[in-house]
């Protein structure tokens, strides 16, 4: 790292990512540059999300089912629960995620890089916590991919997490990566997250009691909304 970045990291209030950090490019032109101004909500957006608990069906938690056949890759199991800074459950919450495939390539217009698409992995799942917080997803372990940040620039594998509270205003979006990836310290994305226990909070660990024998591999991942321990999430674009 070098001493530039570091000084950053050091000025950055409380270990905060830094919203302004150059080996990330596209914080030069997308972080805020003026003051924040209080607005009010639109009336639309003080209503709940439109979706009742009855229309999100179990399967849906389960991406490896999605497309009528079996998808390439490594089966993982992905779980955790969501908890507010007093460790208590948040219940009945909208918990979305979106990945890409074993090869690294989202399902998406927008990926035109070479690797394969896999016709049986959609790459998306939703699900909502239980009465003690917990969620759980079936998936395909992602793979890294290239992005044009900088030469030969790699993301390590991730899931991308969205949380939606009681209404439009209340989503939170995260990432959650996976434990030994070498990519993570060549990462800008993560490396503006300036608290080595804040970037650590977004690792999940391998849970060997939900590793299911020649099947699939378990991993915990616990979200923290509030207190000092809250998982790190991503800034709003208001």
């Amino acid at each position: 790292m070098s001493d530039e970045i570091a000084k950053l990291q050091a000025d950055s209030p409380k270990g905060a990512p830094l919203l302004d950090f150059p080996p990330y490019r596209s914080t030069l032109l997308r972080h805020p540059t003026k003051e924040l101004q209080l607005v009010d909500p639109e009336g639309a957006e003080l209503l709940a999300p439109v979706f009742g608990h009855s229309d999100v069906d179990a399967v849906e938690s389960d991406l490896t089912i999605q497309r009528g056949g079996e998808p390439i890759g490594e089966r993982i199991r992905v779980h955790g629960r969501v908890l507010d800074g007093d460790g208590r459950p948040v219940r009945r919450q909208l918990v979305e995620i979106w990945q890409a495939n074993a090869a690294g390539r989202y399902s998406h217009q927008g990926d035109q890089h070479p690797a394969p698409l896999d016709p049986h992995f959609t790459g998306v799942g939703r699900c909502i916590t239980d009465d003690d917080g917990w969620y759980s997803f079936t998936s395909i372990k992602p793979g890294p991919y290239p992005w044009r940040n900088h030469h030969n620039a790699w993301r390590p594998a991730h899931i991308h997490f969205s949380l939606f509270g009681t209404d439009f205003t209340q989503r939170l979006i995260t990432q959650m990566y996976f434990p030994g990836d070498q990519l993570l310290a060549l990462d800008p994305i993560a490396q503006s997250i300036t608290s080595p226990g804040a970037l650590s909070r977004l690792i999940a660990t391998y849970d060997h009691a939900q590793s299911e024998h020649e099947w699939l591999l378990g991993y915990r991942w616990d979200i923290v909304l509030t207190g000092s321990h809250a998982t790190y999430l991503e800034p709003s674009d208001d």
